[in-house]
């Protein structure tokens, strides 16, 4: 049996042998050499491990000043991050994670971390996706493939300020990466967030402009907060490939279409008392899902919220020279009419793309940001 790069492991070639050198990154091993795992004599844990020692969970995490940026991982290629577990302080939308590779001046990856690992309202929701999982009680995790070549480096923005996080935000995290060879054809991760609040009348959202070269897209993460009553997911979701001017190649249906569910995630029960209703129903599967809806308290908790994520897995959009995606917000106003909702939408985009990278446009202010 012959060897291989160990790059893209799945179930049908676990038992292939290769030459892939696995290491990892956590505060317990902040360059994750080899044989230098657990060697921290002082630590976030220090006191904890004071009757035990070096080598008894001194350093299991880290404090990121407030406005500061720290670097989580600095790895020379070639390789791959293989899976990254990550539960940081709140609130996530303050926190910014972003990514370079092979020494770019500019991220590939550039996201508010919540909202990078599909919770991007600041709470828990289970997501249960094949990329992206978040467990109980606040546990990021993605299983994107990201191959370098040269370098790669990640990084954490703490937004905080001081008087919200005196001591710095602590934040666990684990990087598992492989240093092993690339392939010619091994395109590189990117991630980028972009949100309006509210989005203008009669406007689209866009998820991604800009984007010029040769990749695929592979995934959509929404926060969409609505702003009127009734149902808000008419909008179609276009796909500009190659050149497309006014119309796309690819065109959707509807919004919930988009993510794989219909008639308004709605599914209808009777009570105890025997009185039919009707509600929104959470469900997350490996490529789709709305595993977050936020209902209002009758207090301050005025609008209903959604978290959905479709993952094109099986179904990545290819692209040659150039991609734009967007989606429109519609509701219904009298009449039968299409209303244009002025929804507060937040979205993350995520594809793979030969560099370089066109610019992202500048992330907002952390005001900006906040979930209000």
């Amino acid at each position: 049996m012959s060897s291989f790069n160990g790059l893209g492991m799945h179930v049908g070639n676990l038992s292939r042998l290769s030459r892939a050198k696995t290491r990892s990154i956590s505060a317990e091993n902040p360059t994750g050499e080899k044989g230098k795992g657990a060697m921290a004599t002082e630590g976030l844990s220090t006191q904890a491990a004071r009757d035990l020692g070096r080598g008894w969970k001194v350093a299991p995490a880290i404090r990121v000043p407030a406005g500061q940026t720290v670097t989580l991982a600095d790895i020379a290629g070639p390789g791959a991050i293989q899976q990254i577990w990550m539960t940081p302080g709140a609130p996530w939308r303050n926190l910014i994670i972003r990514f370079y590779w092979d020494n770019e001046a500019t991220p590939s990856v550039e996201c508010p971390v919540g909202d990078f690992f599909c919770c991007g309202w600041g709470q828990y929701a289970q997501v249960s996706a094949l990329p992206v999982c978040v467990n109980p009680g606040s546990a990021f995790n993605c299983y994107w493939e990201m191959p370098f070549r040269k370098h790669c480096k990640i990084t954490i923005e703490n937004r905080n300020t001081p008087a919200e996080a005196e001591k710095g935000t602590v934040v666990f995290y684990q990087i598992n990466y492989t240093l092993t060879d690339v392939p010619d054809d091994a395109a590189y991760f990117h991630a980028q967030f972009r949100r309006n609040n509210p989005l203008p009348y009669k406007a689209v959202h866009t998820l991604l402009d800009g984007v010029t070269g040769w990749g695929q897209y592979v995934g959509t993460y929404m926060a969409w907060g609505v702003n009127n009553n009734g149902w808000w997911g008419e909008g179609e979701i276009k796909f500009y490939l190659d050149g497309d001017g006014e119309f796309p190649t690819i065109c959707g249906t509807g919004t919930e279409d988009y993510f794989c569910g219909s008639y308004d995630f709605d599914v209808k029960q009777k009570n105890a008392a025997g009185v039919e209703t009707v509600e929104y129903r959470e469900f997350a599967t490996p490529y789709a899902g709305l595993p977050q809806v936020i209902r209002p308290d009758g207090h301050y908790l005025a609008n209903t919220r959604f978290g959905l994520y479709r993952f094109h897995i099986t179904d990545p959009v290819r692209f040659e020279k150039d991609l734009r995606v967007t989606i429109q917000a519609l509701g219904w106003r009298s009449g039968g009419r299409y209303l244009p909702l002025q929804d507060d939408i937040a979205s993350v985009a995520f594809w793979y793309q030969a560099e370089p990278h066109g610019a992202f446009p500048a992330l907002p202010n952390r005001d900006y940001l906040e979930v209000i």
